[in-house]
């Protein structure tokens, strides 16, 4: 058993038996012994003191706010506490203290920062050492264990450095137990996004005592956690998990844990510690393939990927370039991919990102484009719909992951829109559309339906759902097929129960420009309001059409929405005071209780109104099938068809080609003048260890897992895949012709 197993396994038998602070004093029985060698004096090895450096001038960075140092120095209370700070409040919604925790750090850098008006100043350290004082007289502890294992022992330790020689030998010795509770014996040191924080912050503890035994320890745990994993942690697909919901954590906790790593690999670059290069390989195939491909041109997060932190103002602003220039400074590998996003993070450089991928653990397709992102987000019976709302965060999060589809151009098409959205017209959805969505207690359930999932060749790809609803007694067929310029979403099958109206919802976003629309072949521009439109052709906004195959009944808002932050999370800055924003809403109405509707239309990003028409009518794409059985499309201008068969099936793809599937399976057909280029296949349920397809055409050619066979015009070709199993099931697999 390696030591990680017996952390755990003394975890798991000890820490639900004892209170937190005989937890706590478990932890930290060594402590004395560790503190007796923080002295200066007793420094360890060189590179030991190369990383204490690095850290400490890290620390020291950010900019001082003078004015904001002196409010602080001047309504300090005599007992160390600040008059605006609740604190008795620890309840999970609450714990203003964390303020008191920045201020102390805030604080600690203007009294050590070399170019700081208050270096040294008198009165700026005797505050920050009765705000430390204060602190460690109560030594607050939460009841959301994040702020007491991860939340408090980060500002702590952070703390401890900063100040470090202007310590007293209590407030070392007491602030070193604070920092402690981030701990690998700890509860939130399970396999996936905090072990990896938790672990740079036992990295500080170790430096701050200067204890090489913990710094090689906390090195050793990094570089084994670098790793993929079919459980918490680094997915195959590169998407990421925290728990074991299977539900995509890519851009929280994942992106917490590469930049934990790529913070460390910075730092302890050039001495004995530094972490293996396969593992920074690894670490840098995840940050391009998969954080940024989860991202819209790899720089603004894509709600896509996001789960109760939407709750959050401001989760959509733009990332910073640091963590690409920590994984720059780190490794070789792959320099030019890093170089060009820091560019791009930093709005040097326009996007140029060209990249199709479904993240098959995490049922979550993205098509990212130099103009444009788009993403499907679905849930399945493998995992849960959606992250539970802890700490009474992302409370209308029912239907997020029932087929969301989010098309963005400019990154910011949904910021901090949550307030005023309406939860059950999530883009790209089909929901029944209640009276009140149920107690947000009641969100996270599991999956019901095992076909789920994409088919892409890295390039191109289309991605489906057999939705039934965890919540509504509703079942549709709903497919997105993804071409360069636009894409097609269908859905057929679509049937309910319940006494309400079923809606499917084309976009709901902030309000840019005017709406225009084509309806009774007249083109119009709307005025601010509600619409009731019959045989509507296409709507165009904020440079986004969107064209019905056949005219169709559109229901749509272009004016102001109402709402507030309480209404979605329960937090203390979360208040009932009204929030207003201008916003774009438009969906189908299937009616009450349909049975077997469906819905067919085109998205075109980057086309003006008065360019529509004018596409529409030249338009390359060919609705092939849209029946429960079957959906696929074919853009007669690239000769490449995506296709959906729920059950085997067949259907002609153009006059002289044939494909039947003998299983549900999904294929993606790309055709040239010597017939079939290239066959990609993937199987949504995840159980087909085989497949088989025939076609009219002549296809030859075998590879590792696949084989394809010449029986004569009469029979065609016949070819047998062999599909990926085990952590890679749900992948696709591409069949290159053999003379193209």
């Amino acid at each position: 058993m390696n030591y990680k197993s017996v952390y755990l396994l003394s975890f798991c038998c000890s820490v639900y038996l004892l209170p937190f602070g005989a937890v706590a004093h478990n932890i930290s029985e060594n402590l004395k012994a560790i503190t007796d060698n923080i002295a200066p004096d007793k420094t360890a090895n060189a590179d030991l003191e190369k990383i204490r450096a690095r850290i400490i001038a890290d620390l020291l960075e950010p900019a001082v706010n003078e004015a904001q140092i002196t409010q602080l120095i001047k309504s300090i209370k005599p007992d160390g506490s600040w008059p605006n700070i609740n604190y008795q409040d620890v309840s999970r919604t609450g714990f203003q203290h964390s303020e008191h925790l920045q201020h102390m750090l805030d604080m600690g850098r203007a009294l050590k920062k070399p170019d700081s008006k208050f270096q040294g100043n008198p009165e700026l350290k005797k505050t920050v050492s009765a705000a430390l004082d204060f602190w460690l007289k109560h030594d607050f502890i939460c009841d959301n264990w994040w702020w007491n294992e991860m939340g408090t022992p980060s500002h702590m330790i952070n703390i401890l450095l900063v100040l470090d020689t202007d310590l007293t030998p209590t407030q070392r010795e007491k602030g070193l137990k604070i920092a402690n509770r981030a701990s690998l014996e700890a509860f939130g040191a399970r396999p996936g996004g905090d072990l990896i924080q938790i672990a740079a912050m036992l990295g500080k503890q170790g430096l701050f005592a200067r204890d090489e035994q913990i710094l090689e320890r906390v090195v050793k745990v990094m570089a084994d956690e670098i790793k993929v994993t079919t459980g918490r942690g680094l997915k195959p697909d590169l998407s990421f998990h925290h728990r074991t919901d299977n539900v995509i954590s890519t851009l929280t906790y994942g992106t917490g844990y590469a930049s934990s790593f790529a913070y460390w690999a910075v730092k302890i670059a050039g001495t004995k510690y530094t972490l293996p290069e396969s593992a920074m390989k690894l670490l840098v195939d995840y940050f391009l393939d998969g954080i940024c491909q989860s991202m819209v041109y790899g720089r603004y997060p894509d709600l896509g990927a996001k789960n109760r932190d939407l709750s959050r103002k401001d989760i959509l602003s733009p990332s910073s370039a640091e963590l690409a220039q920590n994984l720059l400074q780190a490794s070789n590998y792959r320099r030019e991919e890093l170089a060009e996003m820091v560019k791009i993070r930093q709005g040097e450089i326009k996007p140029n990102l060209a990249r199709t991928h479904f993240f098959w653990h995490s049922e979550y397709f993205t098509h990212q484009r130099p103009n444009y992102f788009a993403s499907v987000r679905m849930h399945s019976s493998r995992g849960n719909n959606m992250e539970e709302p802890h700490n009474e965060e992302g409370l209308k999060n029912h239907h997020f992951a029932d087929g969301s589809n989010f098309i963005s151009l400019t990154g910011q098409e949904y910021f901090n829109i949550f307030p005023v959205w309406d939860w059950q017209k999530i883009p790209g959805t089909t929901v029944v559309q209640k009276p009140a969505l149920p107690p947000w207690k009641e969100i996270a359930k599991k999956g019901k339906s095992d076909f789920v999932g994409g088919v892409t060749d890295g390039n191109l790809g289309a991605a489906a759902i057999d939705l039934t609803s965890v919540h509504d007694p509703l079942k549709a067929r709903k497919a997105w097929f993804f071409f360069e310029n636009e894409y097609v979403c269908l859905g057929a099958g679509i049937t309910a129960e319940a006494d309400y109206p079923v809606a499917t919802t084309l976009n709901q976003s902030l309000l840019n420009q005017q709406v225009t629309v084509k309806r009774n072949n007249q083109e119009e521009t709307l005025p601010p309001g509600e619409h009731t439109l019959d045989k509507v052709s296409w709507v165009a906004h904020d440079n986004i059409a969107y064209i019905f195959t056949t005219p169709t009944a559109l229901h749509l808002k272009n004016n102001t929405a109402t709402g507030n932050w309480r209404e979605i999370n329960h937090h203390t800055w979360a208040t009932t005071e009204e929030v207003k924003k201008d916003v774009f809403k438009a969906w189908l109405d299937h009616g009450t209780k349909p049975r077997n509707a469906g819905y067919a239309y085109i998205v075109v990003p980057n086309l003006a109104a008065n360019q529509v028409e004018a596409y529409r009518k030249k338009a390359p794409l060919e609705i092939l099938a849209n029946t429960p059985e079957l959906q696929a499309v074919n853009n007669k201008a690239t000769n490449v068809s995506q296709v959906v068969f729920y059950q085997p099936g067949k259907i002609k793809i153009t006059k002289n080609l044939l494909l039947t599937a003998q299983s549900p399976c999904m294929v993606m057909v790309q055709t040239g003048k010597k017939g079939i280029q290239k066959l990609t296949v993937s199987d949504p349920s995840r159980k087909l260890q085989t497949l088989q397809l025939n076609i009219t055409s002549r296809f030859e050619g075998a590879g590792d897992n696949w084989q394809a066979t010449w029986q004569g015009k009469k029979e065609g070709t016949v070819i047998q895949v062999k599909l990926p199993t085990g952590g890679m099931a749900g992948q696709s697999v591409v069949l290159e012709a053999k003379n193209k």
